[in-house]
């Protein structure tokens, strides 16, 4: 059973302030939370109700580090950030701030991705294709956000995620630097890349004229129907689809 400020605590962890001040954020549902306790990662708290918990024993009990609190469903309902709330959710801490690394391989950037659901699903994609780096502009939707960590499915365990200035990072790296436009070469038309950055922009802005300029290419999927555009979680995964190495 949560004590009243544990209770608060994990209710404030859907603030980005809290998740700040904490370094902590939620990992909610049983396939997202059965991946972090099959990983080594650190957890500082599982809360469960007690028949997932019997259920799960052995996993969780690898875990000496996190707290076990058993609860019933309407408490869990009541911390829950879901609609449908699981039987299981995680506090988590942070990973240590990373410094970008020199990548030799594909990796994505993110300019001013807004929507939660968006990132999520970027970073679902970029594990889905094995992309381990996705640099962040400070302007993106925090990556620990509830939304983000559900829409992701895990993949915040599998791809290292970092924060920098996009044009900083594009001017210093060799790789070809290819933006997503709507005035772009025919994605249908290029050749597969063994290694580049895939730039994905903002939902209502695209990629800012900034980091468009340090573009080596710009890409375009075609349009046939009456879309004005298109989703930027869909796009990504379209374009890593055509673009990288079957």
């Amino acid at each position: 059973m949560l004590s009243k400020a544990q209770n608060k605590y994990i209710r404030s962890l859907t603030q980005q302030k809290f998740r700040n001040e904490y370094k902590v954020f939620i990992a909610e549902g049983e396939k997202i939370a059965l991946e972090w306790l099959i990983s080594n990662n650190p957890i500082q708290m599982v809360i469960a109700t007690e028949e997932w918990a019997k259920q799960n024993n052995t996993v969780i009990s690898k875990h000496k580090e996190a707290e076990l609190h058993i609860v019933n469903y309407t408490e869990l309902e009541a911390l829950s950030g879901l609609q449908t709330p699981n039987e299981v959710m995680l506090v988590v801490p942070v990973p240590a701030v990373k410094t970008v690394p020199t990548i030799n391989e594909w990796c994505l950037a993110l300019d001013d991705i807004q929507d939660p659901g968006n990132m999520g699903t970027i970073i679902r994609i970029a594990d889905w294709f094995g992309i381990s780096h996705v640099v962040c502009s400070p302007g993106c939707v925090d990556v620990y956000n509830p939304k983000v960590v559900q829409s992701a499915m895990g993949g915040h365990l599998r791809v290292s995620i970092y924060e920098a200035d996009i044009a900083t990072f594009l001017a210093a790296t060799p790789l070809p630097k290819i933006a997503a436009t709507l005035n772009g070469e025919n994605v249908y038309e290029m050749e597969r890349l063994n290694a580049g950055v895939l730039i994905i922009g903002n939902e209502s802005k695209g990629v800012s004229g900034k980091v468009a300029a340090l573009a080596t290419q710009k890409v375009t999927i075609p349009r046939k129907g009456g879309a004005e555009s298109l989703n930027a979680g869909v796009s990504a995964g379209i374009l890593c689809a055509l673009l990288l190495p079957c």
